[in-house]
């Protein structure tokens, strides 16, 4: 009789135990995002990136939970939710750009920090060197490599012999990364000036100044655009697209959504790389391994080419025309996208 009851409080304490353990839920691993730009532009990233994640285990509204905040392109609210994100104890910051990883990175030394999108972080003083970061963060860099931009322009140089002036349409730098844009701005110049273009460096805030930047073109002789892939060309950039189309102003993108949308070509980087490797940061930061400990990395990856369904691409349309170009002696560079509309 002592037998059986002992072996019955066992079985019931067994199960009990087992029973505990089958209700406690798996830990929810939490990721705060800080954005310089909007939900659309960000989503280019998380699509991929969320489909990685699941087949790493990491699978959201189980074990993962993601807040996002948006700056929408209006820097001055990054302290404001970086700090927002703080309260809420994240596993993990990921921050867009170099304004969005520096407000992270003034708002936290503890919780991971995670970058991309962002231009010289060593420069900036994010990290203290790319190949040991230091501190609390790391992640990747998309310096344009100079032979990206002399193609770039070489590429416009092509549609528009007769261009002999350039404007280069970006976003009025923050005051934080100014050294590094300059800098990136005279490597542009330098570019330019070795194809036989010379360079109209236009700084915009929204659309107004995108009206006024276009209501100048024709009567200061530039020739030829080439709209770089920040958040206020992103935003208003079906605007950019259909003035450059009106005033048969021939126009670089470097991001393929643009051509897309009916600009005439696009050439840079593939951000498709971005998710992939930033995937892989995630894991082994959810694993244990500090940000200090993992090198800075360039998503420098250039895409070969939109390939459609039927070998030919999986560009926008059938109108989109896919060229690879040599880098460094590499068989292939990066993407060019171009649509037949708008020069004829």
């Amino acid at each position: 009789m002592r037998l059986l009851r002992l072996v019955t409080f066992i079985g019931l304490t067994l199960l009990t135990v087992s029973t505990v353990h089958a209700q406690q839920p798996a830990k929810v691993y939490r990721i705060g995002v800080l954005s310089t730009t909007g939900p659309e532009q960000e989503n280019f990233v998380w699509v991929d990136l969320r489909r990685l994640l699941h087949e790493r285990g990491l699978v959201e509204g189980q074990n993962l939970a993601i807040e996002f905040r948006y700056a929408e392109g209006r820097y001055e609210r990054l302290p404001e939710l970086a700090a927002d994100l703080v309260r809420l104890e994240p596993d993990l910051i990921m921050a867009r750009g170099g304004p969005g990883a520096t407000a992270a990175k003034r708002a936290t030394a503890t919780i991971p920090i995670l970058f991309y999108n962002t231009t010289d972080p060593v420069g900036i003083g994010l990290v203290q060197s790319l190949a040991r970061p230091g501190g609390n963060i790391t992640g990747l860099s998309d310096d344009t490599d100079p032979d990206i931009l002399g193609k770039q322009l070489q590429l416009l140089k092509d549609v528009a012999p007769t261009a002999s002036k350039v404007a280069f349409l970006t976003r009025v730098p923050p005051s934080a990364v100014v050294p590094v844009i300059s800098k990136y701005e005279a490597a542009l110049e330098t570019s330019a000036t070795s194809v036989g273009l010379r360079l109209r460096q236009v700084h915009m805030q929204g659309p107004d100044d995108i009206n006024k930047a276009f209501g100048g073109f024709r009567q200061d002789g530039t020739g030829a655009l080439r709209v770089t892939y920040v958040p206020v060309t992103w935003s208003n950039r079906r605007q950019i697209i259909d003035l450059a189309i009106r005033q048969r102003l021939p126009a670089m993108y470097t991001h393929r959504t643009y051509a897309a949308d009916g600009g005439l070509m696009s050439f840079g980087a593939d951000e498709r790389e971005v998710p992939r490797r930033l995937t892989v940061y995630v894991d082994k930061i959810r694993r244990g391994t500090k940000p200090a400990d993992l090198p800075h990395r360039a998503a420098d990856e250039v895409r070969p080419g939109d390939q459609h369904e039927d070998g030919r691409g999986d560009g926008p349309d059938d109108s989109a025309v896919s060229a690879r170009a040599g880098r460094r002696g590499d068989p292939v560079a990066d993407s060019l996208s171009l649509r037949g509309r708008g020069l004829g």
